[in-house]
């Protein structure tokens, strides 16, 4: 076997501490931010929805890169694998740009655009948040990237120990500048600002090493050679449309929830911050996934990239179970820490215990897919979350709303039926996973 328990646990071990890093500063900011009230908890909420789609996009095309760089180890060519790796920091470089500049010039009709008529408190917080944490998208595409990279060689450590120093900066820099300078939402969005150029520079220099697989060496790597940025984007621009697509349609969610008041507003924002910690154990698996299939099928492994992820599966079922027992426990206290209005906390409550149940099919509506991306299988993956995200999710939970009347739990329930209908799908799919199989 390519990968050892040790192997496995060097590489997993660092990533589940990342994203545990990652959704606990997500949390501290809304915690934070909750000091500052409820206005200000909704405005970084709306924007958020639409920084995560940017993040995505970003990630996607990180992942293209990975997903190429793990093929190259695999085979044994770290010369093309340093090469892809320059072709990636070029192509994230442009298109965090591109979205920067956007959002800069167009922040507050965008988010009017999207969001429609919202409080006027609400809004003046969101577009506040919005510009500047626009400025940390170059910085953090950068950073993502890097990790992808460090990732891809299988070492996940690098990655870890950077999101840590940044985490650090920006839960210290919110502390600061929201209970030491009694700024708004402005002492959220600096210090992340902040934490992501420092994140960048570092991970920079780190890919410079010449202990590393894959590296850094000159800048001629990142001059443009186009058959290897058609690789990369073979595998990116799907991955980008479906989180693309998969966003978009949480941003209309989140439109449509924008209608029901403040109350749902927050409560709905809460409940989607918490349940990350569901999602994370699942999240680090996939980007492990990543890895380990790419560097399988590079080494002409197929059937060891199969037992892998059916491992990998079954390991975050494992997680899961005691993940979701504990917060269905202690769902009271938790929902007691984000100073909400009693209504906004009920309804966080029936949210979070519904969501619990369902996670019994979210692994393999989620995790799966990786798989298919590292072996480049990426179509089908695409067509499948953006029919069922559309179809599903957002047709059936408009009727739930506007029709049925069921508010915001409406809109959880169409999000059930979305993740079951994937699941058939993805299992169906994965059982000829050797025959769909194309490398670099």
């Amino acid at each position: 076997m390519l990968f050892s328990r040790k192997d496995l646990w060097k590489l997993l071990g660092p990533l589940i501490v990342e994203q545990i890093l990652a959704v606990l500063v997500g949390m501290a900011d809304v915690l934070m931010v909750a000091a500052v009230g409820e206005t200000a908890v909704s405005g970084v909420a709306l924007v958020d929805s639409i920084s995560i789609l940017i993040i995505q996009l970003l990630a996607a095309l990180a992942t293209g890169g990975a997903v190429i760089c793990a093929q190259y180890i695999g085979k044994q060519q770290p010369d093309r694998a340093c090469h892809a790796a320059g072709q990636l920091l070029l192509i994230t470089a442009a298109c965090s740009l591109g979205f920067a500049g956007v959002a800069l010039v167009g922040g507050r009709g965008l988010l009017r655009g999207i969001f429609g008529q919202v409080e006027t408190a609400v809004m003046d917080n969101a577009a506040t948040y919005f510009w500047i944490t626009a400025l940390s998208y170059p910085f953090l595409a950068l950073y993502n990237s890097g990790a992808a990279l460090f990732r891809s060689m299988g070492n996940s450590r690098i990655s870890m120990m950077a999101s840590l120093v940044m985490n650090g900066i920006n839960i210290a820099g919110n502390a600061v500048c929201i209970f030491g300078l009694h700024m708004g939402v402005e002492g959220v969005a600096i210090p992340t600002l902040i934490s992501r150029m420092f994140a960048a520079v570092l991970i920079m220099t780190l890919l410079r090493h010449k202990g590393n697989a894959i590296r850094l060496q000159s800048l001629a790597q990142l001059k443009p050679e186009r058959c290897m940025i058609r690789q990369i984007l073979g595998v990116g621009i799907p991955s980008g449309l479906e989180s693309g697509m998969f966003q978009f349609g949480k941003l209309a969610l989140q439109s449509l929830v924008a209608t029901l008041g403040t109350a749902s507003i927050a409560g709905f924002a809460v409940a989607n911050n918490l349940a990350t910690l569901q999602y994370l154990t699942g999240n680090a698996l996939g980007l492990g996934i990543i890895t380990i299939v790419g560097q399988c099928i590079g080494a002409d492994q197929v059937e060891q990239a199969k037992v892998y992820t059916k491992k990998l599966v079954a390991v975050n079922y494992g997680i899961l179970l005691i993940v979701c027992t504990v917060m269905v426990a202690a769902m009271g206290p938790i929902t007691s820490i984000y100073n909400l209005s009693p209504e906004a906390a009920g309804l966080t409550k029936r949210l979070m215990i519904a969501h619990s149940l369902a996670m019994i099919i979210w692994p393999p509506a989620f995790t799966l897919p990786h798989a298919l991306r590292a072996g480049m299988d990426i179509k089908f993956s695409m067509v499948v979350s953006a029919a069922s995200m559309w179809i599903f999710r957002i047709g059936i939970g408009y009727v739930f709303v506007k029709f049925l009347g069921l508010g915001v739990m409406g809109i959880w329930y169409a999000m059930f039926i979305d993740w079951t209908v994937r699941t058939v799908l993805f299992v169906w799919r994965f059982k000829d996973f050797s025959k769909r199989v194309r490398r670099v």
